[in-house]
């Protein structure tokens, strides 16, 4: 009789079979795609050897495919409108968000029926994930040519700010160009994870990562090989790319442009590509020669490090303070951090390595190639998702940036799940109706960490019905959000006594605006008091309406029954004294109208508990009453 099989332990019934994965760096200026291979996480190129593939996508005449990558990019000059650069800069945003925000994007903007703002091309209206779908597109046939055979899955990172808007359209990039995405990753994360931090001591890290259009910084605490997020802060759109116009506004100034650079996107293309060509040579050089030449403008002199200095220190000092306020938030001091990893091709600026090191006062690490740590992070990371490391799996555990909550009466905001709660996370909270007989509720869901609704995001709105009559506050609702491991949301209401139920997944069209994050989260510390103030009073207001409301609703029902024309009368006058109380602005003054509201009611409360109690028995013997 022929033995049977058993596999070796944690592995398939072929052993040895190694699954194709790949991490891909999907980045403002350039993107990478990474693989493990004989235990090596390493870059993979083209057929020109060529790793880096520059983010910019040409599209040509219809019928004709797309070019990416270099040659793209020689022709921004030439034909700039339908060279697409940086898309990453707006993915996830709304037309409307990118319409208030001047001078950064030199595209032509189409007109669109939907939030998600649409590209003018040669080759019709393209959107931002259609852009970076043909990025991915390449890359991943790349990794097919590489590794003899089709990618099971991989695992795309972005930067740790990119709300959820932004993860999800991110997702849609690669889900259009044919990958299947194992998980999001932050970028921060996957650095800490190609430096090996995970197989150091016990510490607290500090992940800086300064991309071409994205600055975020992580705080990572490793425990028993475990890496948590003990916060993360940043900017989607703060990175290279505003250090490059910051110094293509200077040579406009210097070869004699008087109109905005924007109005001509030729010449702008022209000043920011040879902006970076001086930024990337001043990298290693003290001084260099400068000549540029556009048109009938011409200029020619010497440029300085020092200069270039001036011109970026204050890009490098808005990373900085992004940096202090992620320290705070984290609870840590700059000397309790034991490791400083500089991520991003930004970080090949002198002054960005200088600024950092005297900030926390140690050297940070740059051993691996900023611009390619974070796809070999992403590599290592799909490398154990897939299946191909099972014992020796790595933990990685993130936090949401911002709070999330519900709207609740009175126009509150109601934090369900705290900014920098570790994620994947499951929270759930009870509420209940604000009125007697109550069917449905509407359930609005808010990003931010104000009190107030209309200072908060909305994130998505959707009703619960069927819930059955009672009186208001005897319903329990349990509502339920779950933040998955790539930061997107799904949010669920169930009537625990009927069953019925209601769910939502949020896919907002758009993303947070420029500095929005950051203005959220200054705003919670500057208005913190009147916030608290603007609460206490606007519960009140709602405890007022709720009294209202119920003494009304009891005074309707029997108030004649069990009441003399006095009682009544003096009832119904301190109703109206708590209406007119409830629109002043003393929270104070309120909550004593409704003690004393409580207080000199009490007696009709009794009466109709008396009632209850002899209508509940009316016609039963003492048998029957008795236990």
């Amino acid at each position: 009789m022929a033995l049977l099989q058993i596999s070796e332990p944690g592995q398939s019934a072929a052993p040895h079979q190694h699954h194709l994965a790949a991490g891909i760096d999907l980045g403002t200026t350039n993107s990478l795609i990474a693989t493990v291979r004989s235990g090596v996480a390493e870059t993979l190129a083209d057929h020109q050897g060529t790793h880096i593939l520059p983010s910019v996508v040409r599209y040509r005449i219809a019928g004709e495919p797309p070019i990416v990558g270099t040659a793209a990019l020689a022709a921004s000059i030439e034909d700039p409108l339908n060279t697409l650069a940086s898309v990453k800069r707006i993915i996830g945003k709304s037309a409307e968000e990118l319409s208030s925000i001047p001078g950064q994007y030199p595209y032509q903007f189409a007109e669109s029926d939907s939030a998600v703002p649409k590209i003018e091309t040669i080759a019709g209206a393209v959107t931002p994930i259609e852009v970076s779908a043909e990025i991915l597109s390449v890359l991943q046939q790349r990794a097919v040519e590489s590794m003899g055979g089709e990618l099971e899955g991989v695992v795309v990172t972005v930067p740790a700010y990119f709300d959820d808007a932004q993860r999800q359209a991110t997702k849609d990039a690669a889900k259009l160009a044919g990958l299947h995405v194992l998980r999001l990753l932050n970028e921060p994360t996957a650095a800490a994870v190609a430096y090996g931090l995970d197989s150091q001591p016990e510490g607290i890290h500090a992940i800086y990562d300064f991309g071409g259009g994205t600055f975020d910084i992580s705080i990572l605490r490793l425990t028993k090989g475990v890496f948590e997020v003990l916060s993360t802060g940043g900017d989607a759109v703060l990175g290279g790319d505003d250090m490059d116009h910051q110094l293509a506004q200077w040579m406009g100034q210097q070869m004699g442009i008087d109109q905005p650079l924007e109005e001509n996107p030729s010449q702008l293309k022209y000043l920011l590509s040879e902006a970076r060509r001086a930024k990337e040579q001043l990298s290693t050089a003290a001084e260099i020669s400068l000549h540029l030449k556009f048109g009938a403008f011409d200029w020619q002199g010497l440029f300085s490090l020092q200069q270039l200095n001036q011109l970026i220190e204050p890009v490098v000092q808005r990373t900085l303070r992004i940096v202090r306020r992620a320290l705070r938030d984290a609870n840590i001091e700059k000397d309790e951090v034991s490791e400083v990893v500089l991520v991003g091709g930004s970080t090949r600026v002198p002054l960005v390595a200088q600024q950092v090191e005297a900030f926390f006062g140690r050297a940070p690490l740059q051993g691996i190639d900023p611009e390619r740590v974070v796809a070999v992070g992403a590599a290592i990371q799909a490398d154990i998702l897939v299946g191909n490391k099972k014992d020796g799996e790595l933990l990685l555990l993130d936090v949401t940036p911002l709070s999330l909550g519900l709207e609740i009466m009175g126009g509150m905001s109601e934090v369900v799940i705290p900014r920098n709660t570790t994620i994947p996370v499951a929270r759930a909270q009870d509420f209940t109706t604000f009125k007697d007989g109550q069917t449905a509720m509407s359930l609005h869901v808010l990003q931010g960490e104000r009190e107030m609704v209309e200072d908060n995001r909305s994130l998505a709105r959707f009703e619960l019905r069927g819930i059955p009559p009672m009186v208001a506050g005897a319903a329990r609702i349990r509502v339920t959000f779950q933040v998955d491991a790539d930061g997107l949301l799904s949010v669920s209401a169930r009537e625990e006594v009927s069953g019925v139920q209601a769910e939502i997944e949020v896919r907002p069209s758009y993303g947070l605006s420029d500095g929005e994050v950051e203005g959220m989260l200054k705003d919670s510390y500057r208005f913190a008091e009147s916030d608290r103030d603007a609460r206490m009073l606007r519960e009140q207001q709602v405890e007022a309406s709720r009294t209202i409301e119920a003494m009304e609703a009891a005074l309707d029902k029997d108030g004649e029954e069990l009441l003399n024309a006095a009682e009544l009368g003096k009832l119904m006058q301190m109703i109206e004294e708590l209406r007119e109380m409830r629109s002043s602005e003393d929270s104070r003054a309120i909550e004593k109208k409704i003690e004393q509201v409580n207080s000199e009611s009490e007696f009709y409360a009794a009466r109709r508990m008396d009632q209850s109690v002899q209508q509940a028995l009316s016609g039963k013997s003492v048998e029957e009453i008795s236990p």
